[in-house]
């Protein structure tokens, strides 16, 4: 047996950072994950005044720290990277960069306070998750159903179309501009409202015959919003048993994998 060739400071990182199927590169998903999650909340809360008063100089502080750990992944991304220009301009490459400017942006422009908002484009980073090969599998499918899915839910958003622009417009005959309904659009507008089961009350029918085309509506709404959900669900329900076999790992007793899989998601056992 010969020993393994020491990998180099750059390819150890590149592992951890890049290859989700390692245990320390799984282990670094979770932790970046959860440091994005907190940073995206400190910015949530900090946005309100009562909070901003009192925790202000803290919720900075962090926001600084987040900064700080947020710059150096990203310089150590390019670092470690093979591509490194490919990565500076790829989605996730320009989503990094864009999180962590605002922040330094606040040493040089006072006016620079606006754009911290943009520090919630931090949230789109938690899609690295689906970099994980047990996630990428589950999202796959997902997208798998709702292909297999579009053809009768876009036949259901024509039918509900029709309903809403029918009832729209009956009830700008029956009720009139003189209670609300002053357009057809405005009208239909009321029926996507009523039939969503939303019903914002800002417009509401006034004669008898009104609402009672208005309970109507609700009532129909009740009875077809779960529609396009059981479409959905019977897709993926079909996809999930055509990719996925009930195979249980020995040596961590876990289900689903995929139908070709060798190995265990989860322990990387041999199934």
């Amino acid at each position: 047996m010969f020993p393994k060739p020491k990998q180099s400071l750059k390819q150890r990182l590149y592992t951890i950072i890049y290859d989700s199927h390692t245990t320390a590169g799984r282990s670094f998903d979770v932790i970046l994950i959860v440091a994005i999650l907190a940073s995206v909340f400190v910015v949530m809360i900090d946005s309100v005044e009562t909070i901003n008063q009192e925790y202000g100089e803290l919720l900075l502080t962090l926001e600084w720290v987040f900064a700080i750990l947020f710059s150096l992944e990203y310089i150590v991304r390019i670092y470690c990277n093979p591509y490194p220009l490919r990565y500076i301009f790829s989605f996730f490459g320009i989503i990094d960069f864009l999180s962590i400017l605002p922040t330094y942006l606040l040493v040089f422009f006072t006016g620079a306070k606006y754009m911290m908002m943009i520090r919630l484009l931090r949230i789109l980073r938690v899609f690295r998750i689906l970099r994980l090969s047990h996630y990428v599998t589950q999202s796959n499918l997902l997208l798998v159903a709702i292909s297999a899915s579009k053809s009768k839910i876009l036949v259901f958003l024509f039918f509900m179309f029709t309903i809403t622009s029918l009832f729209g417009s009956v009830m700008y005959l029956v009720e009139g501009p003189e209670h609300g309904f002053t357009s057809i659009p405005r009208s239909i507008y009321w029926a996507i409202v009523t039939v969503t089961t939303v019903g914002y009350g800002d417009i509401s029918p006034q004669t008898a015959l009104g609402q009672t085309l208005s309970s109507l509506m609700m009532l129909t709404g009740y009875a077809i919003i779960a529609v396009p959900t059981g479409i959905f669900t019977a897709e993926l329900s079909k996809t999930m048993k055509e990719h996925i076999n009930q195979t249980e790992c020995p040596s961590c007793h876990k289900t689903g994998h995929l139908i070709d899989a060798n190995y265990c998601y989860a322990c990387g056992a041999k199934l």
